[in-house]
């Protein structure tokens, strides 16, 4: 799947995989979020993903004009969840809206893990 972009001067396709991995880079530059986590959660055991793979962490779903954003991350103890989620939510929409020019209608944060950062 893509995303297409008409304007007076052609046609732009731009694959999920970049939307997504720009939303997973967009994620870990905010406080807080430790790493990036894949979508499957098995027996207890989160996978953390490399910088080449923040993809994988990253679900894009467009449902006729709508974009949505599932995103799987691992958050440090000791801070608030929701002002991590919602500063996530904050940073992905502005990056994706500014950089790619793409409504964002909703951006879902997925806590798979907490960790004890020293």
């Amino acid at each position: 799947m893509s995303f297409e972009k008409v304007n007076n001067m052609g046609k732009l396709i731009i694959s999920e995989k970049i939307i997504a991995q720009i939303a997973g880079e967009a994620a870990m530059e905010c406080y807080g979020v430790v790493a990036m986590s894949n979508q499957k959660f098995k027996d207890s055991v989160v996978e953390i993903l490399k910088q080449e793979n923040y993809a994988k962490g990253v679900k894009v779903k467009q449902e006729d004009d709508n974009m949505i954003i599932d995103i799987y991350l691992v958050i440090a103890y000791g801070i608030k969840l929701s002002e991590v989620a919602l500063e996530v939510q904050k940073k992905i929409r502005y990056t994706l809206e500014s950089t790619l020019d793409i409504t964002v209608n909703s951006v879902n944060v997925h806590v798979q893990d907490i960790k004890v950062i020293q």
